[in-house]
């Protein structure tokens, strides 16, 4: 089995088309899922229709006489039952993820448990959505016969027409637009909370790499020459001058190396000034392991996401280096109408995981910073795919 981790939580509400979907428009793989949810949908629709129909109708009828009170119970559970089966339908056939909804709490006794289903606005969403889909399945079907004997309609009009359904279910089935909304705020507000620990992390980087690094090169630096000065004047010692100026000369052009990389990890000079490109080519060419560079992210996207997709993509393919096994690894980028999507690719010896604490976690939190999201495939012998959805609509 595939060891599957990604950053999303699956309790937020959200909504964003499958990978490689991107709306309405012609593509086999999304006309054949249309004609599948067209035809295979319309006896659901009917069954669905004749039965919510039909109990309400009898219940309704003979609530005088008590009959009605536990059919209406259980046309009220069809609904439910009818509107989760059409979520995950929908979720399998159509270019849409439903959002997984919230429902009111059951407690009490069965009386009760079915007034609080029938106070639900969940249900009667529920409720809307399969009695508009009966109708309009009619329709589908009709055209889905169509399109399987005529290829224009099947490439056009058939995905149009799925689509504008998986608009109609996302409305209907998925939380209310309120919901959404606090949902979205709260899924900022936690990832507003990683930047925000990255950047504190980042910056205890950087005050070690400083203190550790070129700050003890420039004090090596500035204690030879000191004592290179005691030596000035002496005749008896030009040698071991000429030594403690050549180490001092060496410790400083060490130090500048040091404060020229630690610039570079902040910011590339090169990312700026010749784009993604031409960056992770020079990661590239640094990897002990062949790497494939391939990017098309035209136009050109916002300086925060090239900095991040940079960042992730370095940070990916040294863990490649060290932990993987790999001989070889993809780099590919490219753009999905507002985001710009990276995946890093190797052929590995896989496990990979994104564990708190861990590297690919710090990949993670980077994205986060942004509201983009980071998953990691890995199943064990390899590949490992990490890839980094980042939007470019913030």
């Amino acid at each position: 089995m595939n060891a599957i981790a990604t950053t999303e939580d699956p309790h937020v509400p959200d909504a964003r088309s499958a990978p490689g979907d991107t709306g309405a428009g012609p593509g086999l793989a999304r006309t054949l899922r249309a004609l599948l949810f067209m035809v295979a949908s319309f006896p659901l629709r009917l069954v669905q229709f004749v039965l919510i129909v039909c109990g309400a109708l009898v219940g309704a009828a003979t609530t005088v006489i008590w009959v009605g009170i536990p059919i209406l119970m259980a046309t009220t559970w069809l609904v439910r039952g009818f509107g989760d089966l059409e979520r995950r339908w929908v979720r399998a056939t159509l270019p849409v993820e439903i959002p997984r909804t919230e429902r009111a709490p059951e407690v009490g006794g069965w009386v009760r448990r079915w007034l609080t289903r029938l106070t639900d606005p969940t249900t009667w969403r529920d409720l809307g959505y399969l009695m508009i889909a009966f109708p309009l399945g009619v329709i589908e079907f009709a055209v889905g016969l169509v399109g399987i004997v005529l290829v224009p309609v099947a490439i056009w009009v058939v995905p149009s027409l799925g689509w504008l359904h998986a608009q109609l279910a996302h409305a209907l089935l998925g939380p209310p637009r309120a919901r959404r909304a606090e949902a979205k705020a709260q899924r900022l507000q936690a990832s507003r909370a990683r930047g925000v620990d990255a950047a504190e992390a980042e910056r205890r980087r950087i005050e070690r790499d400083l203190h550790d690094g070129a700050q003890q090169r420039l004090v090596s630096v500035a204690m030879t020459l000191g004592r290179a000065r005691a030596k000035v004047g002496d005749p008896a010692a030009p040698d071991a001058l000429r030594e403690l100026i050549d180490e001092a000369h060496t410790d400083a052009k060490l130090a500048v190396s040091e404060l020229r990389d630690l610039a570079r990890g902040i910011y590339p000079a090169v990312l700026a000034d010749r784009g993604l490109d031409a960056a992770l080519s020079a990661q590239a060419a640094k990897s002990p392991v062949r790497v494939d560079v391939s990017v098309d992210v035209e136009p050109r996207p916002p300086a925060a996401v090239e900095t991040t997709a940079y960042f992730i993509v370095g940070e990916s393919l040294t863990n490649i280096a060290k932990h993987s096994g790999a001989g070889h690894a993809r780099v590919a980028v490219w753009r999905e109408a507002e985001r710009v999507v990276v995946e890093v690719t190797d052929n590995g010896r896989g496990g990979a995981s994104l564990r708190r604490d861990g590297g690919l976690a710090g990949l993670a939190d980077r994205a986060a910073t942004i509201d983009g999201t980071v998953s990691v495939v890995s199943p064990p012998g390899g590949p490992t795919v990490v890839r980094a959805d980042l939007p470019c609509t913030w």
